[in-house]
């Protein structure tokens, strides 16, 4: 037997356990035994983004009411029949939280393949390719809960603030960045202050709650960091960017008016703030720019056919590295690594996200196997 979550794609709190017979890999198939994953407020941006953005989509239920949640982390070919993937084979990638995924390898290559089954053709590559961990250049064996963790995170980290600086600041002085303890934004201000002291280097400023305003200025990444009750003190005289990763719709609109036609440009990436996502009216006559909705997907594709997808994942690799100093610093690390395992570990963490209620510090790791 096989077991996943479901959830109910209109109501996140309703939830599921689905059990099947398992089914024989097919030629050109290979089973993965899905080992261990990563859950984390980006998964609830998926769930919440399920139809908008087609996450729903990657491993469907069989019942249009319900949808399997997508993670990252790791998998072991446990059965193969394909020649390009070997039995104890180890790789990284996108999963169902489930105990086991059937893959059809496409275009594999020594760094790792596509899923190539009908229903994930026409979804974007980069949520289909799995890396063959023996041929990644970021991987550790030691830090796979940090990968499972942080590296997709970190993936859209790098690639908005290589947006950012793509499209030369918009012209900004200041970026701003909401839900600012939240592991995607502090990884893009980890990338944004790596160019201090470079021309055209943005201030960059955090955003959160009062609750976690100790661990965000701890972290050393922001130049300032403001509670959401301090909006008042923002250099309104600045230009600014506004990185929005809480998807609250008052909070963009206090942004928005404070700064009015001195805010170049507003970009929508996450939704912390899940249950406001849908929220009619959010941006009916709002100052400023139109909020915009930033695609990872899009700018990897341009830096693709740019760099090329070595040149690329070369890049990314030594940002990571670096990244993962400071996070894992024995002195004051940024991540406190959280284990769990079986149905009710799952479900726990699940709600504990929908609910806003894991600390900032900590990091969910799972696995189905008890």
């Amino acid at each position: 037997m096989t077991q996943r979550l479901l959830i109910d794609r209109h109501d996140l709190r309703s939830t599921r356990w689905d059990e099947a017979p398992a089914r024989a890999p097919a030629d050109g198939e290979v089973r993965f035994r899905i080992d261990r994953f990563a859950l984390t407020a980006n998964n609830i941006t998926y769930a919440a983004f399920g139809d908008a953005m087609h996450y729903w989509d990657f491993f469907p239920s069989g019942d249009a009411a319900t949808g399997c949640l997508p993670v990252w982390g790791f998998g072991t070919a446990i059965e193969s029949r394909h020649e390009s993937v070997a039995v104890g084979e180890r790789v990284y990638g996108y999963w169902p939280i489930a105990d086991e995924l059937i893959v059809q390898p496409a275009r594999a290559n020594a760094a790792g393949f596509l899923d190539g089954a009908e229903h994930r053709r026409a979804l974007h590559t980069i949520y289909n390719h799995y890396v063959r961990c023996a041929a990644d250049p970021g991987y550790r064996a030691e830090r796979e809960a940090e990968q499972a963790l942080l590296r997709p995170l970190f993936t859209t980290s790098f690639l908005i603030d290589d947006f950012v600086a793509d499209n030369a600041s918009f012209g900004a002085q200041q970026v701003l960045l909401s839900s600012a303890s939240s592991k995607t934004a502090y990884g893009t201000a980890f990338c944004l202050a790596q160019r201090r002291g470079q021309a055209g280097a943005l201030r960059i400023v955090g955003l959160t709650s009062a609750g976690n305003l100790a661990f965000t200025r701890s972290l050393g990444c922001y130049d300032e960091v403001l509670s959401y009750d301090e909006l008042a003190k923002l250099e309104r005289g600045l230009p600014a960017v506004y990185i929005d990763f809480s998807g609250s719709a008052g909070l963009r609109r206090q942004i928005h008016e404070a700064f009015d036609t001195n805010l170049m440009h507003s970009c929508s990436v996450g939704g912390t703030h899940w249950d406001e996502l849908g929220a009619k009216g959010a941006n009916r006559d709002l100052p400023g720019p139109r909020p915009t909705l930033f695609f990872a997907p899009a700018q990897a594709s341009k830096r693709i056919e740019q760099w090329g997808a070595g040149g690329l994942q070369q890049r990314l690799a030594a940002a990571w590295i670096a990244f993962m100093q400071p996070v894992t610093s024995a002195q004051t690390p940024w991540l406190r690594v959280v284990s769990g395992q079986g149905r009710q570990a799952v479900e726990a963490v699940y709600r504990e996200l929908l609910d806003g209620r894991t600390a900032p510090q900590d990091g969910h790791v799972l696995s189905l196997a008890e």
